[in-house]
């Protein structure tokens, strides 16, 4: 009893230190971040050009999936009255819990029929409210070096006011999702593994806390 009460509690420890020194290595990356040269970044982001061509590419197909947080998904809930589960589902990638209940990370917009649900007549239907990675595709920060996603927009003429639009949010979103990775580091319960089980339930991890999904409800 004693040495397993002690093995846990090593483990334990090791895992705080470890997420006290991610957390520590995301702050100091927040830091960098707000370093970054909103000019030197545009000037980049010219260099590779873009023009969106509303293939809608982006929005269809498995392969494509759209990480939200709280404070985008409740964005999208004021433009649409709609409620949290139609608008995000959990991701598939998790891990279960001794009791058989299914634990994941942060939040994907929702898809119907291969396509995300607000996809709507070849246009976006909550383009104003429309996620951060969505506004910045094909572009993101990979600490803090410019990345491009698939995109046949690539290489199209980007006028220099929206290249300048487009390093601010790239910046921004940046700096949002660290400071998304730090809060959901600090509040985050670990749990002991398991085996799939038939608990149905989901809890979600994010930036907020848990979020339990029994069934098709969200119980908070």
């Amino acid at each position: 009893m004693n040495e397993k009460g002690d093995g846990a509690k090593r483990e334990d420890r090791a895992g705080r230190n470890d997420r006290e020194g991610r957390i520590a290595e995301l702050k100091g990356a927040f830091l960098e971040g707000k370093k970054l040269s909103p000019t030197k970044l545009a000037a980049r982001i010219r260099e590779y050009g873009f023009h969106c061509l509303q293939c809608g590419e982006c929005c269809r197909g498995e392969d494509h999936s759209v990480v939200v947080f709280p404070l985008e998904i409740r964005r999208i809930l004021t433009a649409t009255g709609l409620g949290w589960l139609d608008v995000v589902s959990p991701p598939e990638e998790g891990e279960w819990d001794k009791d058989g209940s299914f634990h994941t990370l942060e939040w994907r917009l929702k898809k119907e029929g291969g396509s995300c649900r607000f996809y709507q007549n070849g246009r976006c239907s909550v383009y104003l409210a429309r996620p951060m990675l969505c506004s910045t595709y094909p572009f993101y920060l990979d600490n803090g070096v410019l990345m491009c996603s698939e995109c046949r927009g690539l290489g199209g003429k980007i006028e220099s006011d929206e290249a300048d639009k487009m390093a601010e949010r790239l910046i921004l979103r940046y700096l949002f999702e660290i400071q998304e990775a730090i809060a959901l580091l600090e509040i985050y319960r670990d749990f002991e593994r398991g085996e799939a089980g038939k608990s149905g339930e989901c809890i979600v991890h994010d930036s907020e806390g848990e979020h339990r999904i029994v069934g098709e409800e969200l119980v908070e």
